[in-house]
């Protein structure tokens, strides 16, 4: 899967912090803390408009599968909380 680069300017608080979840392993990078960052944002977003069909472990599991391969407007997941 072809990936998009961007460039984001953190706080240096937010990178040690970001450094401390690498370094003990529960990443194995900055770029994955970010992505699954951004990923949560967007189910966040998602789950008051998730259609209700009993099986929420489900609909959560395809929806971050849907979510880490398809590309995506970040103002188009925006607007979804209003």
């Amino acid at each position: 899967m072809v990936m998009d680069t961007i460039q984001v300017r953190l706080s240096h608080g937010l990178v040690e912090k970001m450094d401390d979840l690498v370094q003990t392993g529960i990443y194995s990078s900055r770029s994955d803390v970010l992505r699954d960052a951004v990923r949560r944002l967007v189910l966040d977003k998602l789950v008051g408009i998730l259609p209700n069909t009993g099986d929420s472990v489900k609909e959560i599991k395809e929806l971050r599968k849907k979510v880490s391969k398809e590309k995506f407007d970040l103002e188009s997941a925006n607007k979804l909380a209003d």
